[in-house]
């Protein structure tokens, strides 16, 4: 007698898979330039910083800014230099976004509303 139980020949191998979060998603979206996949994950309000300026956006306004910047500046790649999660279910993000025009600095701050992850501050500072 076997100490194991029979495996049914029905069972099926399982594989447990992560769920991919809004910060991947919002990551994935800056190596490409998508400001419009990107605003699916701004909150009503966003602090974006640009090198010249610092202001609160709508999301309709942020799509624009976004976008503006994006299609200036030419969005090459966006390597991560370092992610984590802060308190109250925060995530960060923090990296290097290469352009044609110039490497920015990059900073993603993501908050925990109504149990869905959105952006509340995009930084891009000039490296």
């Amino acid at each position: 007698m076997s100490a194991f139980a029979p495996v049914s020949e029905k069972t099926t191998p399982t594989s447990i898979t992560k769920p991919v979060s809004g910060l991947d998603e919002v990551i994935s979206a800056l190596r490409t330039g998508n400001a419009t996949e990107l605003a699916k994950y701004v909150d009503d309000n966003i602090e974006i910083t640009l090198p010249d300026k610092t202001d609160t956006y709508s999301r309709a306004q942020a799509i624009m800014v976004l976008q503006d910047f994006f299609a200036n500046n030419g969005v090459r790649s966006f390597e991560i230099k370092f992610k984590g999660d802060g308190s109250g279910g925060s995530q960060f993000c923090i990296g290097t976004l290469q352009t044609k025009a110039g490497a920015y600095r990059t900073t993603i701050l993501m908050k925990t509303k109504n149990g869905r992850q959105l952006v509340k501050q995009i930084q891009f500072q000039s490296i």
